[in-house]
């Protein structure tokens, strides 16, 4: 693959996450810090519309990954190069950074609002209401708050188990979705619209969980974001380390769910696949699913 390329594929993994970030964490800027939003199915609908529309966007130059938990499972699974999985992870995490950024600096006002509504000091506990603007955390503060006896309703080990299983779920969705051998499967060009519906449904239904981040770039990013404002040790590590949970889960529930569908419906679909179920490759290489994943 020649240098051109892979820098129009890392450009577009950026871009595409940048996208994501932006429409999914200005979702939440939106609902917590103006109340634009009304209830968690509106934010997820916003949320699963942006997973769409960034995948549309950069799924024919870099394959979509936009979430370095699909990257790790199409190196995994699928023949993707173990050489690029780095490089598409940073690309990642620089589009993450630069979307919250950009919800920063847009919604700042707001955010300095909400502070001084709530008596909120940044960095102190129970600074988690507005860091959840960036950063996830468990369970929803927006929904039970940040008092001890909430914090312990959902452990450090059951926030890691969800993530990796909502993740499990997207990415064996996705390897569905672009399995040649699915004849029920829409066509390429739909794709993206159900893997954003997918994202739309788990987080309508984990959110108050976890805030249903399952990407380790979509929470980490804007974790650095919140930390250099002045959110300190409450962006990272978060109460109980908790920002290991967005990382471990996915990383881990990606390649889990991945591995489902090859062993239980994938290996004997694709020896039976008819060309015209054939998907669109990427200019990348013909080894990279037209797929993409959240967040």
């Amino acid at each position: 693959m020649s240098t051109q390329r892979l820098a129009r594929a890392l450009w577009a993994e950026a871009i595409g996450t940048y996208l994501l970030v932006l429409f999914g964490t200005g979702s939440v800027a939106a609902a917590v810090l103006t109340g634009a939003q009304v209830g968690l199915w509106q934010v997820a609908v916003v949320w699963g519309f942006g997973v769409t529309l960034a995948i549309y966007v950069s799924a024919g130059i870099s394959g979509a990954h936009l979430n370095p938990a699909v990257t790790v499972t199409f190196a995994l699974l699928r023949g993707f190069p173990w050489g690029r999985v780095l490089p598409y992870i940073a690309a990642q995490l620089v589009g993450a950074v630069a979307a919250s950024a950009t919800v920063a600096a847009c919604f700042w006002p707001f955010l300095e609002r909400f502070e001084a509504e709530k008596r909120l000091t940044r960095g102190a506990p129970g600074s988690e209401l507005s860091a959840m603007v960036f950063g996830e955390y468990f369970p929803n503060p927006a929904i039970f708050g940040t008092d001890a006896a909430e914090r312990a309703l959902v452990s450090p080990l059951a926030a890691t188990s969800i993530e990796g299983f909502g993740t499990a779920v997207l990415v064996f969705i996705i390897f569905a979705l672009t399995d040649p051998g699915n004849r029920a499967a829409p066509g390429a060009n739909l794709a993206p619209f159900f893997i954003g519906f997918t994202v739309a449904v788990l987080i309508s239904l984990f959110a108050p969980l976890t805030q249903a981040g399952w990407n380790p770039a979509r929470d980490f990013g804007p974790r650095l974001v919140a930390f250099a404002l002045g959110w300190g040790e409450v962006a990272i590590p978060g109460p109980g380390w908790g920002f290991l949970a967005y990382i471990v889960g996915p990383m881990l529930g990606g390649p889990l769910g991945g591995w489902l569908h090859t062993v239980t419906l994938g290996t004997h679909a694709a020896e039976e696949a008819p060309a015209s179920r054939a998907p669109v490759e990427p200019e990348v290489d013909s080894n990279v699913s037209r797929a993409g994943g959240k967040p």
